[in-house]
């Protein structure tokens, strides 16, 4: 009977130790490159810290935020501050969102359909743009930008403008309004295509390499759209959401987010050491 008691005493010892080491989940929804390839870097570091990282990967920008919202996920990790801005503009005081991690900046560019150059360019043809409010008026500030096309004067990237507010359209472009993660796929259906940074590398594109014309790092579309991990409000000082800052700041991050194309807009926190020491 001894010896029963002992085991069965030992048995809940050590579910109770296991219960007490069990690493924290945190839950993630992403799409995919770079969002998802950070995520899945990190997963050892966090493991680390004691915490579970359960990633879900989707290639749309519709369930994210609203996921997030009800509890569904602890986190996402797809947008950028104004797409961020546009969604809590939308709905009720109890689904609102909050950024909580700034990582990087991923230029949208015009990239070559049926045609190779902008200086080929032709009366009617056709450009397709994402058909978001944010990104649609973010491609037609770039087409604008690239001489194509002109807006109202004063537009900004808060004007939420769509082709019917262009004023001067010289080569009588047909504007072609698409889901942002479809215009890759339609390159061949129009002379150009304008498209975001995430959605160019998943079809191998890299912006400053293939991009006919892109956002440069010192626009103001570079300080503006910076991609973000966004959080319920009530999460924003949780130590977990610590936890995830402290893995993604990393110099391991931040050569991904190079190395696919884009720009960090942080300081890796090693190289920040090794600074501070010299």
């Amino acid at each position: 009977m001894k010896k029963i008691l002992a085991l069965v005493l030992a048995l809940v010892l050590a579910l109770s130790l296991t219960s007490a080491f069990a690493a924290e989940k945190i839950t993630v929804i992403a799409t995919e490159n770079p969002h998802a390839e950070v995520m899945e870097l990190i997963k050892d570091d966090l493991a680390a810290l004691g915490y579970e990282l359960e990633l879900t990967v989707v290639s749309d920008y519709v369930c994210e935020n609203p996921a997030t919202s009800a509890g569904d996920v602890m986190a996402n990790y797809f947008q950028h501050v104004p797409y961020l801005n546009g969604y809590n503009a939308e709905v009720g005081e109890n689904d609102q969102l909050k950024a909580v991690i700034s990582t990087h900046f991923e230029p949208m560019a015009i990239y070559a359909g049926t045609k190779t150059s902008l200086d080929d360019i032709a009366n009617g043809d056709t450009i397709a743009v994402p058909n978001d409010p944010v990104n649609e008026n973010r491609a037609l500030m770039l087409l604008e930008d690239a001489g194509l096309i002109t807006l109202p004067e004063g537009t900004t990237l808060e004007s939420n403008c769509t082709a019917l507010d262009i004023v001067d359209n010289p080569h009588k472009l047909k504007i072609v309004e698409l889901n942002a993660e479809l215009i890759p796929g339609a390159r061949e259906d129009v002379a150009y295509a304008v498209i975001n940074g995430n959605n160019a590398t998943l079809v191998d594109l890299i912006p400053y390499r293939d991009g006919l014309y892109a956002e440069q790092a010192d626009s103001e579309a570079a300080t503006a759209y910076v991609n973000i991990v966004v959080v319920r409000p009530e999460n924003e000082d949780a130590e977990w959401v610590k936890a995830l800052e402290k893995v993604m700041y990393t110099q391991e991050v931040y050569d991904l987010i190079v190395n696919a194309g884009f720009a960090p807009t942080f300081t890796p926190a090693a190289a920040e050491t090794e600074a501070t020491a010299e």
